[in-house]
């Protein structure tokens, strides 16, 4: 089984085929920052017009890469939300036309549904694996059961980890996109400089909070002289404030194990992805609570924990294979739960 994957949810234009055997056959990604940078995040009409520009000339590109033609395809999946409507309106016209026209199965990917079996393409995972998707937009524990079958175990209460990284990077000066930016001012900072609070630990259950943290982040700049940071203050606040982040995951996460242990004694790895997954200090961090608990950590590759569409391709080949697709009047969602989904 071949699939076409197409992923527009944001302000990365992705195209991909994979093959059912867990094969990659080839994968594009169109980076936007340079696009957005000038105003510090995303702006939803640029993305669209992005994607509109650039989405056929990826296809082609992939289909050229990996030698085959419209007819070799046994579906395409293209990315029906969550996301920024213009961009998944783009993406998902463009799967279901090339689905029309060569009489092809058409699924409506969830982007969170992507996230959450990349571990399957990338390790082999069986079923059940406890996710950790930390990004921009979301930040959650869920039990992943099967295709479909997710079982949100908490989730942020306020602000994803990812827009925390965002904002502190903006609140010091740093450029866009944030992660990146503060995990590298970090390297250079003293994580105990300026104390931060830990959102949520200590407390019952793993929901996550991180509005107080940024919060936090901006009244000790305010309380700096000038209300300025100089390099070595945008260094260590970079440090504090990814320990904090870290501090508040790795106890999150401790209860979230226990919780996924009590349901599924037989146990099963932790899966992290999205793209606060890159972070190496937070994979750090995660890896030795999992140890301590004696839990495998899996994290797919850096390039698959962005967005990406061999996820969306992936995902596709989940379903196709256990019978399940998509009308052509599947309307994009901008908000679209993970725990929502239906399987088999």
């Amino acid at each position: 089984m071949i699939v076409l994957g197409i992923e527009t949810s944001c302000d990365e234009t992705a195209t991909a085929i994979v093959r059912d055997d867990r094969t990659i056959l080839a994968e594009a990604v169109l980076s936007q920052i340079e696009a957005h940078a000038p105003y510090g995040g995303v702006v939803p009409e640029i993305a669209a017009r992005a994607h509109l520009d650039n989405l056929d000339g990826l296809v082609t590109r992939v289909l050229d890469e990996a030698g085959v033609g419209f007819a070799d395809l046994d579906g395409v999946a293209a990315t029906a939300g969550p996301g920024l409507i213009g961009g998944l309106l783009v993406g998902s016209t463009m799967g279901k036309a090339i689905a029309m026209v060569h009489d092809k199965p058409f699924v409506a990917a969830n982007h969170l549904e992507g996230h959450a079996l990349t571990a399957r393409l990338t390790d082999g995972v069986d079923f059940p694996y406890l996710l950790l998707l930390v990004s921009g937009g979301h930040c959650q524990f869920v039990s992943v059961e099967d295709v479909g079958r997710y079982r949100r175990l908490g989730a942020t209460i306020d602000d994803a980890v990812g827009e925390a990284f965002d904002k502190t990077a903006k609140m010091v000066g740093l450029g866009y996109p944030g992660g990146p930016q503060v995990e590298a001012a970090a390297r250079a900072g003293d994580p105990r400089r300026f104390d931060l609070p830990r959102p949520m630990r200590g407390r019952p259950g793993c929901d996550f909070s991180f509005s107080g943290l940024k919060t936090a982040v901006r009244r000790r700049i305010e309380a700096l002289p000038g209300g300025r940071p100089a390099p070595q203050d945008v260094a260590d606040l970079c440090a504090s404030f990814q320990a904090a982040v870290a501090d508040s995951l790795t106890d999150r996460c401790r209860n979230a194990l226990a919780m996924f242990r009590e349901a599924h004694p037989q146990g099963g790895p932790l899966v992290v992805a999205g793209g606060v997954a890159a972070n190496a200090f937070l994979r750090e961090r995660l890896a030795a609570v999992a140890a301590q608990s004696g839990t495998p950590l899996i994290a797919p590759p850096l390039r698959l924990c962005t967005d990406n569409a061999v996820m969306i391709a992936w995902a596709g080949v989940e379903r196709l294979r256990l019978g399940l697709h998509d009308g052509l009047d599947f309307a994009p969602v901008p908000r679209w739960p993970l725990d929502s989904l239906g399987g088999a």
